[in-house]
């Protein structure tokens, strides 16, 4: 008997990891592509060993070419720049900063703090709370960053580094071994981040990202990236309980191995649709880039802010990340000594 193609599909469901038995039709739907997709995302195609693949996507309605996307920029396109701290010619509210320090221990040994000297192939005017009114900047890398020169991209602002590690319950970056020693060797404050696969049970993700990366007490609290992604095979709509559900399992079993609370990273589209007012006692890490996170996220605190997709630095090749952390000097230093385990 020939089954109806709906019929198919629902059967072809039950076989993905993670999919669960009381599946119904909307649980097939498509899932639209970000709009605020990052350097996470796999290009299709040929995967670069350590070249710069081709592609762009557009960003909260402008359009914006991704970190690890578009053609790699001449050497003459960046100045010679003094490794002096500038201070910022503004700080950020002062509330919105002591409100979200988590517990903050001893203060250690201070490492020192190199103003920001990135460029941006997208500028974008973010008004009287720019980016560059914050202190602390930072990056976060995959692969298609290529051959990094750490210790060149940390005199020029890249004080804290998220790496990426794994995805899915299978998938490892292959340059993450190499950048998770190389940022450490050149100072840069760096932890891992995984990119979430929404078909796959969560506990069997968190077992992969926990077997890959290190428990290094020196690195910042892992990462898990939330968002949709229009290129993976998993097609599934969850529902908002089913997508925080599995995020709370995955984070849990991150914190119990590494002793460090996970930090959440999102994206606009993926926030509205089932993070907002959600999973309030973990810190967030927002991707906006045409507006203050206050625009795209109101009411939710944050930690660190990804402001551009297209940014340009000394020691990278292509397109890198660009970020930073929500407080001061002062803020960074006694949030890592809060860290230590």
């Amino acid at each position: 008997m020939r089954l109806s193609i709906l019929t198919a599909a629902l059967l072809g469901c039950v076989t993905l990891a993670g999919c669960a038995s009381s599946a119904g039709p909307e649980t097939v739907l498509s899932i639209k592509p970000s709009r605020e997709t990052t350097s996470s995302v796999k290009a299709t195609g040929p995967v670069p060993e350590v070249a710069v693949g081709q592609g762009k996507v557009k960003a909260e309605g402008a359009s914006e070419m991704l970190a690890w996307a578009g053609p790699v920029p001449e050497t003459h396109a960046f100045e010679a720049v003094a490794e002096k701290a500038v201070r910022p010619t503004a700080r950020p509210e002062e509330g919105a900063v002591t409100a979200e320090m988590p517990s903050i221990g001893k203060l250690g040994k201070r490492s020192r703090i190199y103003s920001q000297q990135f460029r941006d192939a997208k500028p974008i005017n973010f008004g009287k709370r720019a980016p560059k009114h914050y202190q602390v900047h930072g990056v976060d890398v995959s692969r298609w960053q290529g051959d990094i020169d750490w210790v060149k991209l940390r005199t020029q602002g890249a004080n804290f580094a998220f790496i990426k590690a794994t995805d899915g319950g299978d998938h490892t970056d292959p340059m993450f071994r190499h950048n998770w020693r190389a940022a450490k060797e050149a100072g840069i404050r760096r932890g891992a981040y995984h990119f979430f696969y929404w078909c796959r049970v969560a506990s069997e993700q968190a077992d992969w990202f926990i077997r890959n990366v290190p428990k290094d007490p020196d690195a910042l609290p892992p990462v898990i990236d939330a968002e949709y992604n229009g290129e993976s095979k998993c097609k599934r709509r969850l529902t908002r309980a089913q997508y925080v559900e599995k995020i709370r399992v995955f984070a849990e079993r991150l914190e119990r191995h590494y002793g460090k609370r996970p930090i959440i990273y999102t994206a606009p589209d993926f926030y509205a649709d089932n993070l907002s007012g959600e999973l309030k006692e973990y810190p967030f890490w927002l991707r906006s880039v045409a507006a203050h996170p206050s625009v795209r996220y109101p009411n939710r605190r944050w930690l660190f802010w990804q402001y551009s997709g297209s940014g340009l630095s000394h020691g990278v090749s292509g397109k890198i990340d660009l970020n930073v952390f929500v407080g001061s000097e002062n803020d960074w230093h006694n949030w890592l000594a809060g860290q230590s385990t």
